[in-house]
């Protein structure tokens, strides 16, 4: 009995002293421009606990009533200090002065931070990265930097796309400011639908995925962009080989209403133009078109008070392909004459809209309520017409447009609950509605023969699909000591779709032991279910690719990932991490053997098979984020696997194959120097072992050294039946490539101008776009000569550019 009086004693009297405890809460922001930084650490130096600001700056941290000395750090700003005694619940918003020399104690604050916390396979980039990364044709790209992390594969030479661990591109998340994107490709996916100048914060989560994201099996990608600066007006303007970019930031209220408005485009229409039509005079026809893409990204935040603020988020991009071909000229009818043309045209893009409300319902209990509308549509026309020489009156107007789509309506509300140091709950609710367009064609026709005209106008196509999902999670970020840390939540949903419900009950937990101030070990597991599908006949991105949910007759897919690794901060200059990762995959969709769509979702369940996926790997990153020398080294080793071998659903025979983004190895180096102000360089060497493919052969010869130089490959009849032997049964050439680039700045009298030189491919390495089978080439092996050969497509020899950026 003494003991339990004693117990009962000792917790009533610990309950007493935490109950002296007092909360600081604030938000951390940028002096110059008012802008808030997510991830800035907040410390209490005498007890060693401490936080990180959220995705709105904000913080809270609860202390025992006492001393209390708080430093407030992040990369790339000087420290902020204050010593005082707690003993009242207290406001405190510091603003962090941007450095140019970091201290050492900048570095160790925000490196433990990371070496410290429970989160693994999660990669932030900086913004300052992803624009001094050398690209494709000088445009900075938010993925092509992603693509240059371990984990993450490229897909075809150029393109934007990626795969994160055996994923395919359909399984990864992108969202803007808490919004998902359905198309975040330009260009077929050589461009990406991020303008960088519009970025504030970008993080790649690749596994172990807190449980408040869901819906996607591979990745999220975690895009915020600036609310704009808060005390003076800014702008900027650049000018490339292929682009122009706008931008302009600033208080529409000061210290209220803030807003940042950015428009790209390029203008590949106008400068193609002529080269279309030597082309096509060379080929003796006459056209025109063009092609162009544009985004334009808005924000508006407004501060009701220190505990309310709002937030407006606004963006629309689309693609647009024109082509107009004459196909006769000066035809006789009815006694006039007439030009006969052909049009074409592609149409595609995203609108996406948000506003976000912030509330602080008490010091340790913040708020976020958000209601978005997506839109993702691609429309393709196809048109005939006579046009009249005398009166340019089209006479005979025949057109058939294919429409296809997807609409999401959600609501969102987010709680952060920060009882105690040890603690960081959150938990929250999304319901949203789908609408499914997989395609409509309306088909249309009008002609006049001067006497009489005759006029059709009707549309066809599968019907809308209405799905609605629900999810609710909660998780908790738990200290159970200095050494030990884990997160571990829950992710609930449901979805609902042409009288069927599909639950799902995700589990998530990530742990982290601290070995020693400077090493960790991190484990975490997690299940992830997807409930939409990605219809398309490429590797690449077109706009016939069509998005389908999952049905009555086809279920949702569900991975399984498990990760652990290695992190190590070495002297607060770098920081190494590897991990080790296994995935499990199910209900993986592709078509039947010989089945082709080509736009068209028409009994599209009935042509597509589910089966299994698995993919493991070693993943290996040395970063350093500060200093004149900055960037990174990765290392992929990884495999990737699918069998179908369910009844009646089989490929491959139902055996094993390796999926078509599966690599081997696959290495990445990056390196940026900046010596002073007025000038940095930057260059990334890529290698990756070739892409697997699907070849009608069994043998190729004997690595003729003309294939690796991207001419004729070997022969496909010798000692060939011509069939095909298995799915994906060949490798391409390895890939590897070199990129450099540098930036001249000047000060001016009213502002900073930059003029960027950069060379895609240094080397002008040939590297595979495409293989294909061609009769135009002939090939000899040893005394015989064979008319067919296996011919490769390259499409980016070296490609210099420049830019000219000009910031106010």
């Amino acid at each position: 009995m003494k003991r339990i009086l004693f117990l009962l004693l000792s917790a009533w009297l610990a309950a007493v002293a935490w109950g002296q405890s007092y909360t600081i809460s604030g938000t951390v922001t940028d002096k110059q421009s008012g802008e808030t930084l997510i991830g800035a650490t907040v410390m209490d130096l005498l007890t060693g606990k401490g936080t990180v600001t959220n995705a709105y700056g904000r913080y809270s941290l609860t202390l025992r009533s006492d001393s209390v000395s708080l430093r407030v750090s992040f990369v790339g700003y000087q420290n902020y200090q204050e010593t005082f005694l707690l003993t009242s619940n207290r406001s405190l918003s510091p603003a962090l002065k941007p450095s140019v020399s970091l201290d050492e104690v900048v570095i160790t604050a925000d490196k433990a931070q990371n070496l410290r916390s429970s989160q693994m396979s999660a990669v932030d980039i900086p913004i300052e990265h992803i624009k001094a990364v050398p690209v494709l044709f000088g445009e900075s790209d938010i993925l092509k930097a992603v693509q240059l992390l371990p984990g993450v594969q490229a897909g075809n030479e150029g393109s934007s796309g990626f795969y994160v661990r055996g994923g395919g591109p359909d399984e990864n998340l992108f969202l803007l400011d808490g919004v998902p994107l359905y198309n975040v490709n330009h260009l077929g996916g050589f461009f990406s639908a991020f303008n960088s100048d519009a970025i504030k914060n970008v993080t790649l989560y690749k596994g172990s995925f807190p449980a408040h994201f869901g819906g996607r099996l591979s990745s999220v990608l975690d895009v915020t962009t600036n609310n704009g600066n808060a005390h003076e007006l800014h702008g900027v303007a650049s000018i490339g080989l292929i682009s122009a970019k706008v931008g302009v930031e600033g208080p529409l209220v000061t210290d209220k209403t803030t807003f940042n408005l950015s428009f790209r485009r390029t203008y590949l229409d106008v400068v193609g133009q002529p080269i279309i039509r030597l082309i096509s005079k060379n080929e003796g026809v006459s056209a025109s078109g063009g092609y162009y893409f544009y985004d334009l990204n808005a924000k508006v935040t407004h501060r009701f008070s220190d505990k309310s603020q709002l937030f407006a988020t606004y963006y629309m991009g689309d693609d647009v392909v024109n082509l107009r071909v004459l196909t006769s000229a000066s035809m006789e009818q009815n006694g006039s004459l007439y030009d006969q043309y052909v049009r074409l045209g592609y149409h595609w893009g995203n609108v996406v809209g948000a506003l976000r409300w912030n509330y602080i319902v008490n010091p340790r209990l913040f708020l976020n309520v958000t209601a978005a509308y997506t839109r993702y549509r691609n429309i393709v026309n196809l048109g005939y017409e006579n046009v009249n020489l005398d009166t340019q009156a089209g006479q005979d107007d025949i057109g058939m447009s294919y429409r296809s789509g997807i609409h999401d309506v959600s609501l969102r509300a987010d709680f952060d609950y920060q009882p105690t140091p040890e603690h960081g709950i959150k938990f929250g609710l999304t319901t949203c509605h789908h609408i499914f367009n997989p395609e409509v064609v309306d088909l249309n026709m009008h002609t006049e023969d001067g006497s009489s005209a005759f006029n059709i106008d009707t549309a066809m196509g599968s019907s809308s699909v209405r799905a609605n999902e629900m999810t609710f999670y909660a998780e908790d970020d738990w200290s159970l000591s200095d050494a030990v840390k884990i997160n571990f939540g829950v992710n609930v949903s449901g979805f609902a779709v042409q009288d069927t419900f599909y639950p799902s009950v995700q589990p998530r937990v990530s742990g982290r032991l601290l070995l020693s101030d400077d090493l960790s070990f991190k484990v975490g597991y997690s299940y992830m279910t997807q409930y939409m599908h990605l219809l398309s006949n490429s590797s690449i991105s077109l706009p016939t690719d069509l998005w389908v949910p999952a049905t009555k007759r086809i279920a949702p897919m569900y991975a399984h990932q498990v990760a652990a690794g290695f992190f190590y901060n070495f002297r607060s200059l770098v920081d190494f991490s590897v991990e080790g990762y296994y995935k499990k995959m199910r209900n993986l969709m592709e078509y039947r053997d010989g089945a082709s769509f080509v736009g068209s979702s028409l009994g599209w369940e009935d042509n597509v098979v589910l089966g299994d996926g698995w993919a493991y790997g070693v993943e290996f990153l040395a970063q350093k984020n500060v200093g004149k020398l900055t960037g990174w080294i990765g290392y992929t080793w990884s495999r990737t696997m699918r069998q179908f071998d369910r009844e009646g659903q089989t490929l491959n025979n139902g055996e094993p194959f390796p999926a078509k983004y599966d690599r081997r190895h696959d290495f990445s180096f990056v390196v940026m120097y900046k010596p002073n102000d007025r000038f940095d360089v930057s260059a990334t060497w890529v290698y990756s072992t070739g892409n697997a493919v699907t070849m009608a052969m069994q043998s190729f010869g004997n690595g003729n050294d003309d294939y690796n130089h991207g001419r004729v490959t070997t022969n496909t009849d010798h000692g060939v039946s011509g069939d095909i032997s298995s799915r994906n049964n060949f490798r391409m050439p390895n890939y590897h490539r070199m990129d450099l680039g540098v930036n001249f700045h000047r000060q001016l009298k009213h502002g900073k101008r930059t003029i960027n030189i950069s060379v895609y491919n240094v080397y002008n390495r040939l590297n595979p776009f495409l293989i294909y089978r061609s009769n135009r080439y002939q090939y000899t092996y040893g005394s015989t000569t064979y008319k067919s050969a296996l011919v490769q497509l390259s499409l980016f020899p070296v490609i210099p550019s420049v830019s000219y950026t000009y910031k106010f």
